[in-house]
């Protein structure tokens, strides 16, 4: 027990500058007293003393503002990041060296008892403030979850979704996961992780304004050899740059 409570505290300090000693990270750190407190929760859960383990977790919520159920599964090394407002649901499962930002819900859209019903967040998951992670499928390893989505669907290794719903924006190849296990995006902010509907409207708005560049050369050469379009209404030329500021 005390090696896992030393390996949290090392893991906090290692991905908060704001952490300066074992003593401050122990006694001022909600999100360590949540786990700790959640550990003894799932004892009582997994030995059939579940209302004392539902208590447990009840004393929890009351000192640190994080609610995890005693039945989820929380892995060594989880870092939960202020933390007031979390909720951890009871099929949930968070595997090692993931950090969970506060407000952010760990939970479940079906009704059926017994039945997967939270998500499962593999090693070393990042959870940004305000997210919504619902629904019993998996975060696939170090993949990130932005600040605010409402995340309905798996995401796979490596990748960074955002959005409401989350939809992904980067997606690492599977050699290049391994290689930056080590990277910490703090919130789950990726940089240059451009959203790919803003990038697809860039694409279409310049593609729109070839094409028109194109006609008039095409109208003009028309009129230069003396055939003249009848009933063609003019109108507004596109601005480019105004409607790539409107999707920026």
């Amino acid at each position: 027990m005390f090696h896992h409570l030393r390996q949290d505290i090392n893991s906090i300090i290692e991905r908060d500058p704001a952490a300066r000693n074992a003593w401050e990270v122990l006694t001022c750190y909600p999100g360590l007293q949540a786990i700790v407190m959640h550990r003894w929760a799932h004892w009582c859960w997994t030995h059939k003393m579940k209302w004392l383990g539902r208590f447990i977790s009840y004393l929890a919520r009351i000192v640190t503002g994080i609610e995890i159920h005693p039945g989820a599964t929380i892995g060594r090394r989880v870092f939960i990041d202020h933390g007031f407002g979390v909720v951890i649901g009871e099929t949930a499962e968070v595997g090692d060296d993931c950090t969970i930002y506060q407000g952010v819900t760990l939970g479940g859209t079906s009704l059926h008892t017994g039945a997967k019903r939270h998500p499962t967040l593999a090693r070393g998951v990042i959870v940004g403030a305000g997210a919504k992670v619902l629904g019993g499928f998996t975060v696939g390893e170090y993949a990130k979850v932005g600040s605010n989505a409402v995340l309905l669907k798996p995401v796979p290794p490596g990748a960074t979704a955002v959005g409401n719903p989350a939809h992904i924006v980067q997606k690492e190849p599977a050699s290049a996961v391994s290689a930056t296990a080590n990277l910490f995006s703090a919130y789950g902010v990726t940089p240059n992780g451009d959203d790919p509907l803003s990038k697809a409207l860039h694409g279409l708005i310049n593609h729109a304004v070839k094409q028109e560049e194109q006609i008039e050369r095409i109208l003009a050469t028309m009129k230069a050899a003396g055939l003249h379009c009848q009933g063609v209404p003019d109108c507004d030329k596109l601005n480019s740059d105004q409607l790539n500021k409107l999707v920026e």
